[in-house]
């Protein structure tokens, strides 16, 4: 079993079952019902996405999403988003602080949530792209796309001290 790595449009990928995606190399070999995952998770959205094999063994990387046919980049984002469903917060509605315990209510594209952060100075992370990731106790987590885009109200409830 050899690890191949994709540059360009030399595959074409299909979404399969919603989580998974079928690899036709233009030679004729032909890799099925594979995971898609993230290498980076967080800093490398589109670029190096490994396809893991039903024993999660790794069949083929993708080097750069941005290389692939349009159809394929989009079975694999498809599948990422399935895999990565991470709440956006679109509006922080309340926060209060106990014992330097903060209790968030917000706004997500997925609904009202309810969340502590116990430490907000490993929760929150400002990342290099503009996104906030914020991890709450119990490890869930949440994304601030852009921070610009709330509304003031909220961006003051979120940053305090700026």
């Amino acid at each position: 079993m050899q690890l191949r790595y994709i540059d360009g449009p030399e595959v074409r990928i299909t979404a399969y079952d919603r989580i998974f995606v079928n690899v036709e190399f233009f030679g004729g070999e032909v890799l099925t019902e594979l995971e898609p995952r993230r290498l980076f998770p967080i800093s490398g959205l589109t670029k190096y996405i490994t396809l893991l094999d039903n024993e999660g063994n790794e069949r083929a990387i993708i080097r750069n999403l941005n290389n692939l046919m349009p159809e394929s980049r989009d079975a694999i984002l498809d599948c990422l988003k399935e895999y990565y469903m991470i709440p956006r917060i679109k509006r922080l509605i309340k926060r209060t602080e106990k014992f330097k315990i903060w209790m968030w209510t917000v706004e997500t594209d997925r609904g009202i949530y309810t969340f502590e952060i116990r430490n907000s100075f490993t929760a929150i992370k400002v990342l290099h792209d503009g996104r906030i990731l914020i991890l709450d106790a119990n490890d869930n987590r949440y994304e601030i796309p852009d921070l610009n885009k709330l509304d003031k109200r909220s961006i003051r409830l979120i940053l305090p001290d700026v």
